[in-house]
């Protein structure tokens, strides 16, 4: 029994599913190969996804959506809110001239399923589940029989009030404007590392106090009604955003934290969906509170995720089971195509070449394999450099055409990782936040000695794992820079022609395509 499965809208994507198995076959979010960011499914995404079925699919699942900013008037498939009755559509539909089963369910149940579904906890443990994004903000509790119950709304839209901070204080975003940028929630991380310590003043406690009010999200989410505020357009590296960019992640945080305190006592594993999930500071903060016997969050907690989400819907719908079997690797596999590659010294790949490049201050592109799911690059589409030198990450951060003090995360030997950072456990996808140890990681320790550490084993990633040895063969230090392969806008590059051009404009020294290493003159 195989499941096709769409999510519509921005972040679109096409997974597939083997239910019969339980297996992931694959998730192809269609940003990746070079597509705009956020891109709606493409004929390329669905093109790419038939070459798994031999026959048409037994089940087609639609995730459901809505859009029109926060109106939520224009519906696809079972829409957006809800998760008991009318919360799903099960039927028949003709697909290309076969008859087959049609399942669909609300954006909220995807992020739910999808989530449960890639948790490593048995089927059977209950669990709670988070959902927080740009529009909810709930708590919900999976029993052993698999019954989902709502447990509270916190508030509505914590991601989209989080962001708006930064469209407030930026002079360059429009007054009158309705639009949430992809780039806000970064920026404010960012922002938050700069914060000085102190407590809040009347001015920031005024503004957060509106915030994170009950008036309707739509009416907070506009930068006219504000601009009387001493924060409006004071400037997005001014200290007064700062300032306030952590003070308002840490009330947002304080809020969801008290309502778990007062109705999540059972000491079950926390699952976390939904955009806000890519928060570092506030998954650490989660995996670090005390209230859960663990806590998981998948690579895919944005919406790029909901396609697998409403697959495991439909999964555990038909046959009652409701875990996968899967991979991060499961996206679009590398095209090796053609290039000319006069002007560069190309050879078979070999990791202690590599390795010895690193090692000599050169800037690597690397992809090989599959894409990556969500939006962390993890060994597969990656920019690799050695991390001891601060000028390192200024080289990197102009090749992404990004500020220079922008952050640039680490890829650790899992078994070497508390030799260098404050960390003990396994941190496959780069989201939490680490405090750095080592003094001589220049290049991926930020301002506030911290990191975004991705832990590699030779199980998850054997060639990238050999290659972080033959670098700490030569380096004696296992950790590598790894910043995402992508043009600015647009998701991973996934051709040899695409990263040849990519690597010629962004100055890298050379790159390595599938089983090939190139080096400019």
């Amino acid at each position: 029994m195989k499941i096709l499965s769409f999510k519509s809208g921005h972040d679109g994507t096409v997974a597939g599913i083997d239910a019969q198995n339980g297996n992931l076959l694959f998730s192809y979010e269609s940003e990746k190969d070079s597509f705009p960011r956020n891109t709606s499914v493409t004929p390329d995404t669905f093109i790419d996804s038939g070459l798994w079925f031999r026959d048409l699919p037994d089940i087609l699942a639609l995730s459901g959506w809505s859009t029109t900013g926060t109106q939520h008037v224009t519906t696809s498939g079972a829409g957006y809110f809800g998760i008991g009755e009318g919360a799903q559509t099960v039927g028949k539909r003709t697909f290309f001239g076969k008859e087959i089963d049609f399942f669909s369910s609300t954006h909220e149940r995807a992020h739910i399923w999808g989530a449960y579904g890639m948790s490593p906890f048995r089927q059977g443990e209950p669990c709670y589940v988070l959902v927080w994004e740009d529009t909810l903000g709930d708590f919900y509790k999976i029993d052993e029989d698999l019954k989902l119950s709502h447990v509270g709304r916190v508030m509505t839209g914590p991601g989209a009030r989080y962001s708006f901070l930064s469209a407030l204080v930026d002079p360059d975003y429009p007054v009158l404007s309705r639009e949430q940028r992809r780039e806000d929630p970064g920026r404010m991380m960012a922002a938050c590392a700069y914060a000085e310590p102190g407590s809040h003043d009347a001015d920031e406690h005024a503004l957060i106090d509106y915030l994170l009010s009950d008036q309707p999200l739509a009416e907070i989410l506009r930068k006219d009604r504000l601009t009387d505020s001493p924060f409006f357009n004071v400037g997005m590296h001014s200290q007064q955003f700062s300032n306030l960019a952590q003070k308002l992640s840490d009330a947002i945080f304080s809020r969801f934290l008290a309502f778990a305190e007062q109705n999540l006592t059972e000491g079950y594993p926390l699952v976390i969906a939904g955009g806000c999930g890519l928060n570092c500071d506030w998954n650490t903060k989660w995996q670090n509170c005390g209230l859960f016997r663990d806590v998981f969050v998948p690579p895919c907690s944005s919406d790029s995720g909901c396609a697998i989400g409403t697959a495991v819907d439909a999964m555990r719908h038909y046959t009652g089971q409701a875990k996968l079997d899967w991979t991060v690797y499961s996206g679009q596999s590398f095209v090796d195509d053609k290039i000319d590659s006069s002007g560069m010294r190309v050879s078979e790949l070999r990791l202690n070449d590599v390795a010895d490049a690193l090692m000599s201050g050169e800037l690597i592109g690397w992809a090989r394999g599959n894409c990556e799911i969500g939006p962390r690059a993890l060994g597969n589409r990656s920019i690799l450099a050695a991390p001891f030198w601060a000028e390192t990450r200024v080289r990197l951060n102009r090749a992404k055409n990004r500020p220079d003090t922008s952050p640039v995360a680490p890829s650790c030997l899992e078994e070497d990782v508390s030799q260098h950072f404050e960390w003990e456990n396994s941190a496959p996808y780069m989201l939490h936040l680490q405090k750095v140890t080592n003094q001589n990681l220049a290049a991926i320790t930020h301002v506030d000695g911290t990191a975004r550490v991705q832990t590699v084993r030779r199980d998850q990633n054997a060639f990238f794992y050999d290659l972080l040895n033959a670098f700490k063969s030569a380096s004696g230090t296992g950790v590598l820079c790894n910043t995402s392969l992508n043009f600015r806008g647009a998701g991973f590059i996934n051709k040899t022609s695409d990263l040849h051009h990519y690597a010629r404009s962004a100055k890298l020294d050379g790159f390595v395509a599938g089983n090939t290493f190139y080096r400019f003159n």
